[in-house]
């Protein structure tokens, strides 16, 4: 079967699938820069949109999948986690997920990260992340994401 999708949303799309998730990545037409820019192409609230972001808990880099609509306390949520919380360089970002920054997705990169998911998204019946590409994004739940991704549910600041 030919793939229409970028090699990196394909190996998402790989990933969901081999983890029980239908696979379907939809592409936009634009890619969308930020989760409010992302909200309002999908016709979803913001805090629908699960915002993958790296940081650096210690020294380690870990996975946070953030709610749309909150900004991450690197102090209370390092707390939270026992550590101390910074945000991970562009150039580490790219080389543990193997994904631009604009389109990390949940899963699909070269070694699993510990990954944490904000509680807010399980306000949400329908999730929204990004498939690997800017322009891309697949439909999820918070049940389902936090299954896929091995996370652990935690409230994020």
């Amino acid at each position: 079967m030919v793939s229409s999708l970028p090699a990196v949303a394909a190996r998402v799309s790989d990933t969901l699938i081999a983890r029980g998730h239908h696979g379907v990545i939809v592409t936009q037409d634009e890619p969308t820069h930020t989760a409010a820019e992302a909200a309002q192409a999908l016709g979803v609230e913001v805090g629908a949109i699960a915002k993958s972001l790296v940081f650096l808990l210690d020294e380690d880099p870990v996975l946070l999948l953030v709610s749309g609509e909150h900004q991450v306390d690197l102090t209370r949520t390092g707390e939270r986690l026992q550590g101390t919380l910074t945000r991970a360089p562009a150039t580490m970002v790219r080389e543990v997920t193997g994904q631009p920054i604009g389109g990390v997705a949940p899963v699909g990169h070269p070694a699993n990260l510990s990954t944490y998911v904000d509680n807010a998204l399980s306000r949400h019946r329908e999730l929204w992340a990004a498939g690997g590409h800017p322009n891309t994004v697949f439909r999820t739940s918070f049940t389902e994401l936090v299954r896929i991704t091995a996370g652990l549910a935690i409230d994020v600041d």
